[in-house]
């Protein structure tokens, strides 16, 4: 999930008016899997997508490379002042399946680096990566528990 709401700070470049489109928008993730997709690839420097979740799950993003996209069209949409636009059905329903309410995800989009300065993960991974590296304090526990903890 966090790699989703960092993926669409891609916004970014288009409010500084770096770039019109994510597709134009230079050093970008968006950039590189919107041209891998038009090949009908993923790009290799990038982890794939695999889609939904299952089993015997390979390592990758637990969504498909069109929802994200989808996602992240929708996200730019509401976020932008210039351009009309609303959740779709299918973004509504791959944050649904995410277990992320609509209202937290346009908080986490446009505000992510203002509410995390630390690590971001829920707050087991959040506990194993702080565990992992031997710190006493979660920073960012909090926010973490908020935010990205499942309802």
């Amino acid at each position: 999930m966090a790699y989703v709401v960092h993926s669409l700070l891609i916004d970014r470049p288009i409010r500084a008016k770096m770039a019109t489109t994510p597709e134009t928008s230079d050093f970008t993730s968006i950039k590189l899997r919107i041209k891998a997709a038009i090949q009908g690839e993923q790009p290799s420097t990038l982890l794939p997508f695999v889609g939904n979740e299952h089993k015997a799950i390979p390592k990758g993003l637990m969504f498909s490379a069109k929802d994200y996209l989808q996602l992240v069209d929708d996200t730019g949409r509401i976020v932008r002042a210039d351009k009309r636009g609303s959740m779709s059905q299918e973004s509504a329903n791959i944050l649904n399946r995410l277990n992320i309410p609509q209202e937290n995800w346009i908080k986490l989009t446009t505000e992510f680096t203002k509410i995390f300065k630390g690590p971001v993960g829920n707050t087991q991974e959040l506990t194993a990566y702080c565990g992992h590296l031997d710190r006493k304090r979660r920073q960012g526990a909090a926010n973490c528990h908020r935010w990205l903890d499942s309802a």
